[in-house]
């Protein structure tokens, strides 16, 4: 591992006292921890501009060797100008903590349009990892070998977390002669252990479940409840026959690109093979939009390198419950016997565990539905975010204010208002209206929302929120443990003028207000929304009938007892 020894640490933060220092975000926390126990090898650090241009263009590091993603740091235009290359740079946690130093050996701007078109396929910032690329990283890349003082802690499950090192050796110590490795990012359930069992058992091997616990696909169940489901499943292996290690990855959700890049860190974790899925490493559809990818795109693009990955991959057929035969089918079998699949999706279990209904005994076990039944809470005890947006004066606060108060009234539930002028002046009065600080005040806002939802309660958030990217973000980000409701009222932006009661437009239109939504910045309208209102249409006390009909019809709220 990459560690230096204390003496060398403490030159580091000498050396680096005083000088600019970057804070890493979560993401870029999993890529140093990978980087730094070998995860990533042949990599040393981040990639300066010849590895990267050569991963984006042909997948393969400037030597040659195979690797299919960028591994970059980016940086802001404002702190690139205070680096230069041949300086030593902390590289710090959330709370100040220097968790290595880079060595800089680059400095340069990406055309992140192109790598976005070559590492994804698609420039869509639909697609979660293009988002990232797109919306939330910086300018300016910076590249160069690291040296690690301490890997990123953490608390949990710390006898399920290993280096490469230390798992090749806990297989050796078990007599493991051949391992396959099968990751996902999803609870496991009969289907993924018949599957997995049966082909370790052809394959003579053992089996290392290896789930991703660092940066997932928007909409997977945080790791803590999954991590019970596996401990949980473990109990329906053969003694001895498989072992449960977390790999703290950050997902791009690149599709075949990112399916052969789990292949080498698989490789590099010891395994001799890996289980590849018909949709494997595709992000989820959104809102029934088309796949990124087509079926089957990752087993036949890593089929394209042979011997070279250094790992066998083990294709997977899509599969299905066959109710005549009483177990898990090809898909393509049944259709040739013209049999009907029976299906039991993560939306269903979701919404039977939420509503106490019975669980097919052939789609899971007991216990591992008993452990996701402590995170899928009653639809009536269930977190909710209610999210408005549109126009300045097209009604927000006004039905925020409204529902606050009959949702107060119906006492089921804790109620926070978050409404955008109270917010920007108590949360966020330093900023402005740029669009990073739009997002930056959304994302607050998001915060705040997403801690109250996921303990149970409400709240009602009230901005404008203009941009769609960082509306998406909020609500995968709440999802994950709540109920996220999109309202936008798509009152017309001449009727908000109309309105002006706070003389904002006329000002605007004067010139005298910057960034004002609908006058010099645009606003771009959600297109999956739950709800639309238009508030020239419907009075206030329409709108919120249709919110709360659509509370009641999603069981998110009981209805008012006749007596009352």
């Amino acid at each position: 591992m990459n560690i230096v020894d204390k003496r060398r640490a403490a030159e580091l933060r000498e050396l680096t006292n005083g000088t600019p220092s970057i804070t890493l975000n979560r993401r870029e926390q999993c890529d140093l921890e990978l980087l730094a126990n070998g995860a990533f090898s042949p990599l040393v650090g981040f990639m300066t501009q010849l590895d990267y241009n050569q991963v984006v263009q042909e997948g393969r590091l400037y030597d040659g060797s195979l690797w299919p993603m960028p591994i970059v740091l980016s940086i802001s235009d404002q702190l690139s100008e205070h680096i230069s290359v041949g300086d030593v740079v902390a590289l710090r946690d959330a709370e100040g903590f220097m968790l290595a130093a880079l060595n800089v050996g680059d400095l340069w701007k990406p055309n992140r349009i192109l790598e976005a078109e070559a590492v994804y396929g698609t420039t869509s910032t639909e697609h979660p990892g293009v988002n990232v690329i797109l919306e939330a990283m910086q300018t300016v890349y910076i590249g160069g070998n690291i040296e690690v003082l301490e890997l990123p802690t953490h608390y949990d499950f710390e006898l399920l977390r290993h280096t490469p090192h230390q798992l090749t050796q806990e297989f050796h110590k078990k007599n493991w002669k051949s391992v396959v490795a099968f990751q996902t990012s999803r609870p496991m359930h009969r289907l993924q252990r018949d599957l997995v069992l049966e082909v370790a058992q052809s394959e003579n091997s053992h089996v290392l479940i290896h789930p991703v616990v660092g940066q997932t696909k928007p909409g997977d169940l945080e790791y803590y409840a999954r991590v019970c489901c596996y401990q949980a499943i473990l109990k329906h292996f053969p003694q001895n026959m498989a072992l449960l290690s977390l790999l703290p990855l950050a997902m791009r959700m690149a599709g075949p690109r990112e399916a052969l890049w789990h292949g080498l860190i698989h490789r590099n974790y010891g395994c001799a093979a890996f289980i590849v899925g018909p949709d494997d490493s595709s992000p989820p559809s959104i809102g029934g939009s088309d796949k990124f990818y087509t079926k089957y795109a990752a087993q036949d693009y890593i089929a394209n390198f042979g011997e070279e990955l250094g790992i066998e991959m083990l294709p997977i057929e899509e599969r299905s419950y066959s109710s005549r035969h009483s177990t898990f089918l090809p898909l393509s079998a049944m259709q040739k016997n013209k049999e009907k699949p029976t299906n039991f999706s993560d939306r269903d279990l979701r919404q039977a565990l939420s509503n106490n209904r019975t669980i097919p005994d052939w789609f899971s076990f007991s216990d591992v539905t008993r452990c996701l039944s402590t995170v899928y809470p009653s639809s009536n005890r269930v977190g909710i975010t209610l999210f408005f947006t549109g126009f300045s004066g097209s009604g927000k606060s006004t039905l925020a204010g409204i529902m606050r108060a009959k949702l107060i009234e119906n006492g089921q539930r804790p109620v926070t208002l978050l409404d955008g002028d109270i917010v920007r002046r108590n949360l966020s009065s330093e900023l402005g209206f740029s669009r990073a600080h739009r997002d930056l005040n959304i994302r607050r806002i998001g915060f705040v929302a997403n801690e109250i939802s996921k303990n149970g309660g409400i709240a009602i958030c009230a901005p404008i929120a203009p941009y769609r990217a960082i509306r998406r973000e909020i609500r995968s980000v709440i999802e994950a443990r709540g109920v996220f409701i999109e309202i936008y009222l798509s009152t017309p932006l001449f009727v908000c003028e109309e309105r002006d009661r706070k003389g904002l437009y006329a000002k605007a239109r004067a010139g005298q207000i910057a960034h004002f939504t609908g006058v010099s910045d645009p606003y771009e309208p959600p297109e999956h929304a739950e709800l639309v209102l238009d508030t020239s249409k419907l009075k206030p006390a329409e709108c919120c009938k249709e919110i709360f009909d659509y509370l009641y019809d999603s069981g998110l709220v009981d209805m008012p007892s006749e007596s009352g």
